[in-house]
């Protein structure tokens, strides 16, 4: 529910002089208003003179960080913070977090969690089970989705973090195609306003059921402004304007070849697409002879669709460096939660593929007498556009 923003800053504020403090993050801007920088990272640190709260500044080009002492020092510089328009506050302490948004109308929506503690491991040592979004996180209560599924989408964070650049500041536009239950695009915009990120995130599954099911949920979580629903086909359905980033988790077969080719023709920055299934090389391998001397790779059934599996893969991978993109292969999830464990993980660069790259992924598909779905999808949007 909103509060009164004023009270949610001095809750803020308290949070930020608590010698607990491990770390804070302010970004973004209120309607109409705009901070003096556009992002602001506090952390205690201990330096030869003694304990400091650090205040890591950015006004979207060139970072400035300052040291300052405890007592007046540090109230002043938390104070002169909380006076401007930031739209987000992400404030952690030893014992709790808490995210802070300012709403359109001007009132705070504000979650409060405890922070994880240590558990026993079977060889008796405490660690600390870090999670990007506390499984006590209420969004969990609104969308359910059982342990397996929050593991899945946990792990998957955890390699979009590792995949947005730290620095990364302002807005951000992203899109989750085939988004299912939505159980990944709510994760994620939870996650990504964390970082104090400006976020407009579209989700897009082919039912409309979905679409209104998920609606509701994001007007039940306060999220209706920033999150939007779309039904249509991850091929064909409208999102406006193009995002940053392309989200795609366990699209079945061929869907996650429409996903990477809408990412390649949007030339979106970020693409994380965990592919499900493979159907339709596998298909086409079954269809020609195997060439020599590969022909142990194909006899046993199993050993034919497990290689059809890392040929698809591989030969996305390749696709998206034709198109511009540094791209790899990565598992995110261990297998014991899901065998569909494999993440393809890709960033835009602009370059032009060189002549051995492009002859590589020829090579490939030419020997093996295959057509990529990815490359048929992204030829005809070539073909289109001139």
């Amino acid at each position: 529910m909103p509060e009164p923003l004023d009270v949610a800053l001095t809750e803020v504020r308290a949070l930020l002089l608590d010698p607990a403090l491990t770390r804070a993050v302010a970004a973004g801007r209120r309607r109409g208003r705009h901070p003096v920088v556009a992002r602001a990272e506090l952390r205690p640190v201990r330096l030869k003179a003694g304990p400091r709260l650090q205040i890591a500044t950015s006004d979207g080009t060139r970072p400035y960080t300052r040291n300052v002492a405890p007592g007046p020092e540090t109230i002043q510089a938390i104070d002169e913070l909380l006076a401007e328009p930031f739209g987000n506050w992400h404030v952690e302490t030893a014992d709790a977090t808490l995210q802070l948004r300012v709403t359109k109308s001007g009132e705070a929506q504000v979650h409060r969690a405890a922070t994880s503690r240590p558990v026993a491991t079977p060889s008796g040592n405490d660690r600390t089970k870090e999670y990007l979004l506390d499984p006590g996180d209420p969004i969990f209560a609104e969308i359910g989705g059982s342990a397996a599924k929050r593991r899945q989408v946990d792990a998957f964070l955890r390699a979009l973090a590792a995949t947005l650049p730290d620095e990364l500041t302002g807005s951000l536009r992203v899109v989750d195609l085939g988004c299912g239950n939505a159980y990944l695009t709510f994760a994620a915009y939870r996650y990504l306003a964390s970082r104090g990120l400006d976020v407009q995130l579209v989700g897009v599954d082919v039912r409309e059921d979905q679409r209104r099911r998920n609606t509701e949920l994001a007007q039940r979580l306060g999220w209706a402004d920033q999150i939007s629903f779309v039904a249509g086909t991850i091929a064909d359905a409208v999102v406006d304007p193009a995002p940053d980033l392309v989200l795609a988790l366990h699209a079945c077969d061929t869907a996650t070849d429409e996903a990477l080719a809408r990412a390649v023709r949007w030339e979106a920055r970020w693409v994380l697409a965990a592919p499900c299934c493979h159907h339709d090389l596998a298909k086409q391998l079954r269809a020609h002879p195997t060439p020599a001397p590969y022909e142990l790779l194909t006899r046993q059934g199993i050993l034919r669709e497990r290689f059809a599996d890392v040929l698809t893969d591989a030969l996305r991978a390749g696709l998206l460096r034709v198109h511009g993109y540094r791209a790899e292969v990565v598992e995110f999830v261990d297998s014991q939660h899901t065998p569909r464990n494999l993440l393809i993980r890709a960033r835009r660069t602009g370059s032009e593929a060189s002549e051995q790259q492009n002859a590589e992924y020829r090579e490939l598909v030419d020997q093996w007498q295959v057509t990529p779905r990815l490359e048929t999808l992204l030829s005809a949007a070539e073909e289109a556009a001139a």
